[in-house]
């Protein structure tokens, strides 16, 4: 499982490098991965600092923080 997060966490990196800011659905939808699975990506990267959260209408977006 450690593995699993480490590879979807540096997934979620790459997306959001490419495409910029995503809501979590859109990261499930693109990553084509079990949601638990990018949760706790996004959970690896905000631990170490790497993202910005952006309460939006319809929800939170995420990006890589500058």
């Amino acid at each position: 499982m450690f593995h699993t997060m480490g590879e979807t966490a540096g997934e979620i990196w790459r997306l959001l490098e490419s495409e910029g800011p995503l809501s979590i659905s859109a990261l499930v939808k693109k990553l084509k991965r079990p949601q638990t699975a990018v949760y706790m990506g996004i959970g690896w990267l905000a631990r170490e600092g790497k993202l910005g959260f952006t309460e939006t209408k319809r929800g939170t977006s995420i990006s890589i923080k500058k």
